[in-house]
């Protein structure tokens, strides 16, 4: 279920509260959700992800991203939440594209190799096609 994209970094499509205990078996220290709530019936509560997450000592926030797209302000919430970790991370959405994407262009904007970004990713099975312009030109420092 999950997709491993670094040595430190985790996608998945959509958890539940049973799948705190094999994040922490993996040693994730950080759950990241970049799914909005209520995006389609039946989808866990990220309030209930997030109080599993905690009171199995792991650290969770929130970087909702709509199919809308990405935002400038979800970019740098990525980047410091993947900064301040200290340890692995599980990105989670509906199908972990958007947290892949996501991941992607915060590395882009931290100076990271577009091409070495892609690979990752496509390591992992994501596409980044649809951002790489945009990784192309964060990671020139735009």
């Amino acid at each position: 279920m999950f997709r491993q994209i670094t040595d430190t970094v985790f996608a998945s499509p959509q958890i539940g509260t049973d799948a705190i205990a094999e994040a922490k078996a993996l040693g994730i220290v950080k759950i990241i959700n970049n799914r909005p709530e209520g995006e389609e019936d039946g989808q866990p509560a990220g309030a209930a992800i997030e109080a599993a997450a905690r009171d199995a000592g792991l650290d969770y926030v929130a970087i909702p991203v709509t199919h809308a797209g990405f935002s400038q302000g979800q970019v740098d919430a990525m980047l410091e939440a993947l900064d301040s970790a200290g340890g692995p991370v599980l990105a989670y959405c509906r199908s972990g594209t958007r947290s892949t994407l996501l991941w992607a262009l915060a590395r882009a904007k931290a100076g990271d190799n577009p091409t070495v970004i892609a690979s990752k990713a496509a390591s992992a099975g994501y596409d980044v096609t649809p951002v790489r312009q945009l990784i192309e030109m964060l990671a020139a420092g735009g």
